[in-house]
């Protein structure tokens, strides 16, 4: 049995459809269900739904084979896996926002940054030679600049709605983000087979898919 740690919340949906495409079904009972570890139909495949963060943990330790997880979660969490496929879905951007789009333009002398990801808003900020104050939320991020606490922050956007609507403005993007899948090393080697099939078949399900958008564009 393979088993598949799949990120809860806003990608869970896309992620469980774009399985479906791959032959790996869930009955409607069984995710209808509050259990956090179901079989698939074939009994092949099992599926763990956890938080985004702890995703990478679960792959990495081998608790799960492989992980259904955005890219800004992978970079944060700096866990040693095989990136095999980017499935496209759940596209976003980690931004620097303030309520300055000038922000970057004048020196602040030490950075004060609101965010949920210090480590890719302290590697970001370091490479450009700019200290910072890393001020760590779990959430509404948004409130600390506008409220003081910050100058910016660092954070995962979709449309940048919610920046508006808070006065922020989006000064960079640091990187996109969509959702990726990870794999064990070494589940890698020792399920070779069946970790095979799971890339071949999502594979093919995101090919169909690229050819299908490209006729429409």
């Amino acid at each position: 049995m393979l088993t598949i740690a799949i990120a809860k919340g806003r990608m869970q949906d896309d992620a469980l459809t774009l399985l479906t495409r791959a032959g790996l079904r869930v009955s409607a009972k069984a995710l209808a269900s509050r259990r956090l570890a179901i079989a698939d139909e074939s009994g092949e495949y099992r599926f763990l739904f956890v938080k985004p963060a702890d995703v990478p943990v679960y792959v990495e330790h081998g608790t799960a084979d492989c992980g259904m997880v955005g890219r800004d979660v992978l970079l944060e969490s700096e866990a040693d896996l095989l990136l095999p496929l980017d499935l496209g879905i759940s596209r976003c951007k980690i931004v620097v926002a303030a309520p300055s789009p000038q922000l970057l333009a004048n020196d602040h002398g030490m950075l004060r940054v609101a965010t949920k990801y210090p480590r890719i808003a302290r590697s970001h900020f370091g490479a450009r030679g700019i200290p910072v104050e890393i001020i760590g939320l779990t959430g509404s991020v948004e409130l600390a600049p506008v409220l003081g606490l910050a100058d910016c922050l660092v954070d995962l956007v979709e449309t940048g709605r919610t920046l508006k609507e808070n006065g922020l403005s989006i000064v960079e993007v640091i990187t996109e983000s969509t959702g990726r899948l990870a794999v064990n090393r070494a589940s890698y080697q020792l399920k070779a087979p069946a970790v095979g099939a799971l890339i071949s078949a999502l594979g093919e399900v995101l090919a169909r898919n690229k050819g299908a958008d490209d006729r429409e564009d």
